[in-house]
């Protein structure tokens, strides 16, 4: 029987996943991450987010990108892969992937409304500076390996101009920027836009990108930039499934005092299961807010509340298990274990200081 209720936790995470955000959220992303690998330039993203592009140029670049992106970190994972498989540096790639679910305008607007602007306060200078360090730190540890994968970055699959140049200079010259605008927007209104309008805007959307990739592209472009979505979401997709359905079992596994009896006050070990349980759970973007509410009610207090609420959005055992195929092993355990020890020492001081 208490098998039975894990798997139904497990299977109900799953379902919940697939409904709410696949088809808006997901789906949207797999398709930016082909266009980022088969048609943007790799020298661009060298140029800009490379392993030798000063930090003071790459890492605002790579946060303020991010704080654009009102996303959660599964949907960041596509658009991580793609800036990461063009020869974006490790220490860039991963303060966008940190600060896309953990700074986004629309999460700092909402906890300020919701727990009060001290907390978003707290999170959104926290989360900017996280991302920042996390990014350094990982990019001088493992500096071998970012510039040999730099090296082997993969180059526009299909380089050949557009047909109807002479008719089109215009829209050629600027035929990227327009391509991926329409695939942004199709993102930003699955993800922020209910009801009629989010499915009628994404329809309109949709033709819209239909036109620009059968005037401005050719069919070989057209070709690489499917292939290559279908290959991020051959590898994305399963892991994502896995990670949330155990995530939907853990959720169940846990006792029904747990937040007051563990993280009722401000200590090491409170802050550090509190980082623990953001860490592995899964929630939608923008979802967390609320449900920091809920704990806060549950008697969960303010130290490990802002712990949880840096590290929930960023990370999950989903994202986890991606992030773990692009990167190998060894940055994916000082990834996680730099945002478990930074979110920690900020909830304890938090809670220091607060009360």
């Amino acid at each position: 029987m208490i098998i039975t209720n894990l798997l139904i936790a497990g299977i109900k995470a799953v379902i919940e996943y697939v409904s709410a955000h696949v088809l808006t959220c997901l789906v949207p992303a797999f398709f930016i991450a082909g266009a980022m690998s088969a048609l943007l330039p790799k020298e661009k993203i060298i140029q800009y987010l490379g392993q030798k592009v000063p930090k003071y140029k790459a890492y605002p670049l790579s946060i303020v990108a991010g704080l654009m992106l009102a996303v959660c970190s599964c949907t960041i994972l596509p658009l991580f892969a793609g800036i990461k498989k063009k020869g974006a540096g490790i220490g860039p790639a991963l303060a966008f992937l940190y600060t896309a679910p953990a700074t986004n305008i629309m999460a700092i607007l909402f906890t300020g409304s919701v727990l009060g602007w001290n907390f978003a306060l707290a999170r959104i200078i926290l989360s900017v500076t996280f991302a920042s360090l996390i990014g350094i730190i990982i990019s001088t540890l493992f500096k071998k390996e970012d510039i040999e994968e730099e090296a082997q970055a993969a180059p526009a699959i299909i380089s050949a101009e557009a047909k109807g140049t002479e008719k089109l200079p215009f829209f050629q010259k600027h035929r990227l920027i327009m391509f991926f605008a329409t695939l942004l927007a199709i993102l930003i209104v699955g993800t922020r836009v209910n009801g009629y309008l989010r499915y009628s805007g994404i329809s309109v959307l949709v033709i819209i990108l239909a036109i620009l990739a059968k005037l401005l592209f050719t069919k070989e472009e057209t070709r690489a930039w499917l292939s290559e979505t279908w290959s991020f979401t051959k590898k994305i997709f399963p892991l994502l499934l896995g990670g949330i359905f155990i995530a939907g079992v853990l959720t169940k596994l846990l006792p029904q005092n747990f937040l007051a009896t563990f993280m009722g006050k401000n200590t090491i070990a409170a802050n550090l299961i509190a980082a623990l349980f953001g860490v592995f759970m899964y929630f939608p973007t923008l979802v967390e807010v609320p449900m920091a509410k809920m704990f806060l009610g549950l008697g969960m207090a303010k130290g490990p509340l802002l712990a949880y609420l840096l590290a929930d959005p960023v990370i999950s055992l989903a994202s986890i298990l991606v992030v773990r195929k692009f990167i190998g092993n060894k940055r994916t355990l000082a990834y996680v274990g730099l945002i478990i020890v930074f979110t920690t020492i900020s909830g304890l001081i938090y809670g220091a200081i607060v009360h």
